[in-house]
């Protein structure tokens, strides 16, 4: 079986990659290797994955439709695992035209190419950023999510209605997945585990922003991956129950169905700088700062849909946060 990855060498993208490959399977995995971040991490992830031999790298961008096209010509992927986006927030604030071609035309090509060739499922990333202005607690897939508070939340909302028109019309199985603050070994420089550990680390400030009154679904990468291959493996079916009526947002009369992937234990911010300083054994110099444009104060996730499919999270944030600082020391003295 072959699997089609975009985004094979950010996070989640290597992350997902490297456990197909040790299950034994075929990866096909795309990326543009942007700089959006240091791209000596990107490298280093690529690195791990072609050391296997059921790995096939492609240097393309998922905005150019022909690239694509011969990608699913040359390979013909059963499954497609869609995780190449503009990341980032904060970042669509102020460059909202990165998300606009990568999020949307982008998606738009990898959803095409993924029907015109027959996959026989496919699941794509999107955030529990479309959540937006929503604050009923805890964030679950039949409450709608038509709110969003910045750009990146809106391309991915964007996403899940384009898939479900694919799924309407061509009777094309596709899932959604919405990540809840994902962390863990090889993560980005731009996320929160990541600075703070290396401005500890180099007795520098960190910027806490809202006075550390956030709460945050802190969700493992081993934990979100184990949720991406459950969905993957289950492809997506009409919901019989489904009422025109009382509509669920999360499924459909067609193959169609979004899921949550988070921890459901959410976590006090200064709780986890605590639990950094911890393991570092040193101490944070915190700048407390208001909050951020298009941020939330709160997310918690409601994963008894997913669970239905057998999904549970296994790595407590104490764990998760070791294993982050484990890796970080390791890689920076490489």
């Amino acid at each position: 079986m072959v699997y089609l990855v975009t985004g094979c060498a950010g996070f989640i993208g290597f992350h997902v990659s490297k456990r197909l490959l040790e299950s034994g399977y075929e990866v096909v995995g795309i990326d543009n290797i942007n700089d959006y971040y240091d791209t000596k991490l990107k490298f280093a992830r690529l690195s791990v994955l072609k050391k296997f031999p059921g790995f096939t790298f492609c240097k393309n961008d998922i905005c150019n439709e022909g690239d694509v096209e011969q990608i699913f010509l040359t390979h013909s992927p059963q499954h497609v695992i869609h995780l190449a986006a503009q990341a980032g927030v904060r970042n669509s604030i102020s460059s909202p035209r990165d998300y606009l071609e990568n999020n949307l035309i982008g998606f738009f090509n990898i959803l095409d190419s993924a029907r015109r060739f027959s996959v026989d499922h496919f699941v794509y990333a999107s955030t529990s950023s479309v959540y937006g202005a929503n604050e009923l607690l805890p964030f679950s897939e039949i409450n709608h999510a038509d709110h969003p508070i910045q750009f990146y939340a809106a391309t991915k909302r964007s996403n899940e209605l384009m898939a479900h028109s694919y799924s309407s019309v061509f009777d094309m199985p596709t899932s959604g997945v919405r990540f809840f603050t994902v962390y863990g070994p090889w993560g980005r420089p731009d996320m929160a585990l990541f600075k703070f550990t290396h401005n500890i680390l180099n007795r520098e400030p960190i910027r806490v922003f809202n006075h550390g009154n956030h709460m945050r679904d802190f969700t493992y990468i081993d934990d979100i991956v184990s949720g991406i291959l459950t969905v993957s493996s289950h492809p997506a079916q009409p919901n019989p129950q489904w009422d025109p009526l009382r509509p669920d947002p999360s499924s459909s009369k067609a193959p169609f169905q979004i899921y949550n992937i988070g921890n459901s234990t959410p976590v006090n911010l200064m709780k986890y700088i605590q639990i950094i300083e911890d393991v570092l054994g040193e101490k944070a110099i915190i700048n407390f700062e208001p909050m951020q444009q298009g941020d939330v104060k709160e997310t918690v996730s409601d994963i008894s849909k997913i669970s239905k499919l057998g999904y549970e999270p296994s790595i407590d944030i104490e764990t998760g946060i070791k294993n982050f600082i484990s890796w970080y020391k390791q890689y920076i003295n490489e």
